[in-house]
Formats: C-alpha cells, structure tokens, sequence
C-alpha cells in the first residue's frame, strides 16, 4: 500500500515542506530511501526499525521504498525520522491516511522509540503556519508555539503520537502569550558601565556607537579596560523588540545554539569568539552550511578580542556582512544567505609586545614590528569601522575604591533609547533603523552641516588623508553625536567629536 505523510527539512534559515511516500511491495525485504536525502537520513532506517520495534508495533519485513519529494531539495539532518515510521504505519493500515492529512511531523527518533528534539523548530513552525498543523517532540514545542495561529502538538514517544494521530489520546495544543512577553537586558548591576574606572573619552565613544549602531575599534596596552568595555555595551543597548527576538531566536535555533529552557532569545546577543576560529566558523558555512558568528551576534555585538591575532582571510570576510548586514554563501548546489547585522567591536594593542606610545614602560618593538602588526587589519575594513578609539592605561588614582561611581548603564541606556527613538521616527519607510545603515543618496538628504561643520569637515579629510568611505562614516557618526544632542541640524562641534574617533593612523604614528 501507498501512504503520503507530510514532514518538512531546513534549506539555510528556511523549512520547506517535504512529502514522505511509503510504498510497501512484497519481494525480498529491503528498506531504501530515496530523494537526494544525506547520511544522516539514510541512517533513518536503522532508527525507524528498532523505534517501531521497541514501541510494540508490527515492522514490516518485505520491500520498503520512502521516496522524499520534491527530488531536487537535499534533505538533511534527522528531523523526517517520526515522519518515516508514521508513513510505514500508514501504510501498514495501523493509522488511517485521514489522519495525518493536514499535519507536518518533524522529530528524530531514538531507539527506544522517544521522539528526540530537533533544530530549527521555529522555522518549521514558520513553514507550517498556512493550513498545518505540527506533531513535533515535547522539548521543541514552546519554540514552534511562538508562531502566532499555529497548532503545536508535542509528543514525547512514537507511542502517543500513534495514539494521538488515532483519536486515542488528546493532546493540546500549546499556546505562547506573545503579548504578554517582556523583553529583557542583562541585570543592571552584573555588567554594568558604573564599574569602570576612569575612560570617560571610551565610554562617551560607545555611547555614541550604542546610539547610531557604529563598529567601533579600540586601541590600546593590556589591561586598560578594552575586554571590560566591550562586555559592557549590551547593557546600554535598547531591549529587543519581538519582530527581531524572533528574527534572532530562528538564527539560534537553526545553529542548535538555542537554550532549552529559553524558547525565545529576549537579550541581545554577545559573541566573542576566540582568534583560533575558522572562516566558516566566523562567517558560516561547513559540509551542511551553518551560520556562523557573525549570524549569531545577528541584532547584538561581535566582540573580536586581540583582533590582529585573527587569520587575514577572516577578517577580510568580514567586509560583506558589515557593509550589507547579510551573509551569502555559496554552494554548487545553490546560495545561502544568513542574516548578520551586528556592531563590531575590535579590540587590539598598538604594537605585538602592548606598550608603544606608554610612558611608564618602554616599547620592545622595532618600527618594522609594529608596522606589520598594524597591517594585519587592512585598509578597507579599517574604513568599515566607524569609530576608532584609543583606550589608554588608567592612573592609578582613578582606580580607588572611595571615589563614587560612574554612570550606570540604565542612565545611559536611556540617553541610547532617546536618540535610537529619534532615528526611528526620522527614518520610517526607508527600511533602515540606525544611523550607520544610511547609504550614500540618505547620507546626501539628512545629514546636513552648517557652513563651519562644512569647512572643518573638508579640512579634517585633506590633513588626515581620508578616504570617500571614511568621509560617510564621519558624516554617519556625527550624525548620531547631533541626534544624541537633540539636534536636527549637524553643527561644528559634532563634526569635530566624529573626527577625532577617526584617529587611527594619528595617534599610532611610527
């Protein structure tokens, strides 16, 4: 007998439903699967028999055929396993082929027979909320259920989805109050910006990177506080909003980086990997393409710690996804593209031993050293960082433990959401949020200088050298300093502040 079930499989971010044919034919007993599927659901076989097995059902010992369509998709990982041993049972007759119409079954099987969790649930969720319903395992079920309008079934066993599927047992679907959800920042007080000493040039510049969302690079010795800075800008970004929480929970979820105990990702992330990572752990890719860092700090912070340390190709790819906010990752078999809109932080010394340019302990590098130190971060991607900012060592007496604190991040952070809230306003209906997202003819129509921002402008290019790019970054940033001042109009002093967080090639003079 023929029996069609309904499953689906993960092509990049995306679910795209798959229909599971089972034909079971006498002859000689052979399980064959077929439809472009990948080892993992080849494997599916073994799984199924000894789950349906285990689980007191009938197994078949006569020519099984699972064709997977539509042939041209490559099917991977191991979420059709549940869909597979449904279809057998179908077509065995245990289960009416009424009852899995309308319904998607996701799930890998153990051989045991419970129904194992699997990634991506949201985007199967996404996929099935047009006229399916969705069986999927018990711990994936509060992640599809955030899909508004969708019927998530969980099941924990192949035994209670056959039950479930036969009228036998009821089970409900699971409902997610999205309206209902706060969403939240790191706790005020575990990394907050009243915890550093001293840096009041640092903490102003990644105010004005948290208000315009501006890739900031950081330059100085170790231990002046660059790691402890960057740990810190989270807490003055503004919260989540729902549409990128669960823009950001799908990227997490498709990575299997998703917590169990947290269906939803509700703060922004921070990810720091280490300088040993790979291309395709940073940018994403791999035999089954995964996104990769810069996806996952997609709507957060990428912090890269000792940055010149990194390999060159690396950093070099990084180039697309800061000027686009996309990935695309190419395949003989087709294009991936990967959401990465995120703020770069860069941090690095002025030299390979740290103290070039310290007063209180002499430089052991040559000239040669630390000009090919510095060449390790090129050019170009130089040019992509908005803010380049010199991080020196803090004096001693700033370090006392009497002196009052800083600022805390909510105070902040309440400056950030001000300015923030002035640019989403200004830019509606231009499909951009932040002002380091303005392009070149938006650069022309808002931000505009006064005559003496104008002249200090061009004179700060001519004397510093600085490129066309760099000529927008400024503009960029000192639109984000007038913003953060309430103002509409960009005026000298702001011009000034966005030139000096242009300072890399002057305050690293060899």
């Amino acid at each position: 007998m023929l029996a069609k079930v309904t499953s689906a499989a993960l092509v990049g971010l995306d679910a795209h439903l798959v229909d599971v044919e089972v034909d079971i034919a006498g002859g000689l007993p052979q399980f064959s699967v077929v439809g472009l599927p990948d080892t993992t659901v080849r494997e599916s076989r073994d799984r199924v028999r000894s789950a349906l097995k285990n689980s007191g059902f009938h197994f078949p010992t006569k020519r099984i055929t699972v064709n997977l369509a539509p042939a041209g998709l490559k099917k991977e990982g191991s979420g059709l396993d549940l869909a597979i041993a449904i279809g057998i049972l179908v077509a065995e007759e245990a289960i009416p082929q009424a009852a899995v119409e309308g319904r998607v079954l996701i799930g890998e099987l153990s051989l045991d027979g419970r129904v194992k969790p699997v990634t991506g649930a949201l985007s199967f969720g996404l996929a099935c909320r047009k006229g399916y319903d969705l069986v999927l395992p018990a711990e994936n079920g509060p992640e599809a259920a955030l899909v508004e309008g969708l019927a998530a079934y969980p099941v924990h066993t192949l035994s209670q989805a056959v039950g479930f599927l036969n009228g036998d047992q009821v089970i409900s679907p699971l409902v997610f109050d999205l309206k209902a959800l706060e969403m939240t920042r790191p706790t005020d007080g575990e990394e907050d910006f009243s915890d550093v000493r001293g840096q009041g040039h640092a903490k102003r510049a990644l105010e004005v990177a948290a208000a315009g969302g501006h890739n900031v690079l950081m330059v100085g010795p170790p231990g002046s506080g660059k790691t402890m800075l960057a740990r810190r800008l989270p807490s003055i970004l503004p919260s989540l909003d729902l549409e990128e929480a669960i823009e950001t929970t799908r990227i997490h979820s498709v990575a299997g980086q998703l917590s169990p105990d947290r269906p939803l990702v509700t703060i922004r992330p921070f990810r720091a990997p280490h300088h040993t990572i790979s291309d395709a752990g940073l940018i994403g890719g791999g035999t089954v393409p995964k996104p990769g860092e810069v996806s996952l700090a997609h709507n957060g912070v990428l912090f890269l710690d000792e940055s010149p340390e990194f390999k060159r190709g690396v950093l070099e790819g990084l180039r697309q996804p800061l000027e686009d906010g996309y990935v695309t990752l190419t395949r003989a078999s087709g294009s991936l593209r990967y959401p990465a809109r995120f703020m770069l932080v860069a941090a690095m010394n002025p030299c390979p031993c740290g103290y070039y340019g310290d007063r209180g302990r002499p430089c052991a590098c040559s000239p040669l050293q630390v000009r090919r130190y510095r060449a390790r971060l090129s050019g170009p991607l130089l040019d992509r960082l908005d803010i380049h900012l010199d991080v020196p060592p803090v004096p001693v007496q700033e370090l006392r433990t009497e002196l009052s604190p800083g600022e805390k991040s909510a105070v902040i952070r309440s400056r950030v959401m001000a300015a923030r809230e002035r640019q989403r306003r200004r830019y509606q209906g231009e499909g951009i949020y932040t002002n380091a997202q303005l392009k070149p003819r938006q650069i022309k129509r808002y931000c505009r200088l006064d005559h003496a921002a104008q002249e200090l402008l061009e004179q700060a290019m001519i004397r510093l050298r600085l490129s066309a790019r760099a000529h927008g970054r400024i503009l960029r940033v000192a639109r984000t300093i007038a913003d953060l001042a309430e103002s509409e109009t960009i005026e000298a002093v702001h011009v000034a502040e966005a030139v000096q967080y242009r300072s890399f090639d002057r305050h690293l003079e060899v």
